[in-house]
């Protein structure tokens, strides 16, 4: 087979197809006051029943007021990854399932349910800080996490250490996740019913851009971003020449 002169054997190239190329997008609404308000409730609640607000055997009760929030925290990641927000919906369905674990855990009223938990809120504390370091310019969802932070850790330790001052230390943060969390969520929706800025919120870099910037500014490199870009494995896959069929993903 001859090939064009520069041309490498045995490689195929496709022809230029950026003038045939139509990239649709569907705008959906922002899914976050929805995260934030469901933070919030649930903070309400598990910060109460640490603060001693409720009995011991109020916990199963708690606990099912708590379980709708995993499903609705759920929802709110299946929406952000639709709007090509990883952040956002990495860290709302790592909520959700924290929620769930925490329904299931308190409500079937399991052995060890209070040192499980614990381990498992340091755990948490682990992501949320790998998280909070990949967050700032979403600055709302930076917040939420900064306060979380320490919440998680002071409600690990105290399933660990059975120490009840760490639990009220703990109640009382979950207070404080629980306004920012409901600050944000108002603020969001005021900027979407006003398309503008209300309450400040503190973006900044691209998420700042994002909201500011024109629609070209928005689409910039749009070509590149996950969904639209060649997968991985498609992209090594073409590069060695070898044929993409039924086990490519397709």
């Amino acid at each position: 087979m001859s090939t064009e002169p520069g041309e490498t054997p045995g490689r195929r190239f496709e022809p230029d197809l950026r003038s045939m190329t139509r990239i649709n997008l569907r705008p959906i609404a922002s899914p976050m006051p929805l995260g934030f308000f469901t933070v919030a409730i649930a903070s309400v609640m598990t910060g109460c029943m640490q603060l001693g607000v409720f009995e011991a055997a109020d916990r199963r009760a708690v606990a099912l007021c708590v379980l709708p929030a995993f499903a609705l925290q759920l929802l709110v990641s299946v929406l952000a990854f639709g709007a090509r927000d990883v952040i956002a919906a990495t860290l709302m369905g790592t909520f959700a399932g924290s929620w769930l674990a925490y329904a299931l855990v308190m409500g079937s009223g399991a052995a060890g349910g209070p040192r499980v938990l614990g381990v498992f809120n340091l755990a948490f504390l682990c992501f949320g800080a790998l998280m909070a370091a990949v967050t700032r310019p979403k600055r709302a969802l930076w917040l939420v996490l900064v306060v979380s932070l320490p919440r998680w850790a002071a409600t690990g330790l105290a399933g660990l250490t059975g120490a009840e001052w760490l639990v009220r230390a703990s109640g009382a943060l979950g207070l404080a996740v629980a306004l920012v969390a409901t600050y944000a969520a108002y603020a969001l929706m005021l900027e979407d019913m006003r398309s503008e800025e209300v309450l400040p919120i503190g973006r900044s870099g691209p998420a700042h851009t994002a909201v500011e910037g024109d629609l070209a500014v928005q689409l910039r490199n749009l070509e590149r971003q996950a969904g639209v870009r060649r997968r991985d494995a498609e992209t090594t896959a073409t590069r060695r020449g070898a044929p993409l069929g039924a086990g490519d993903g397709r």
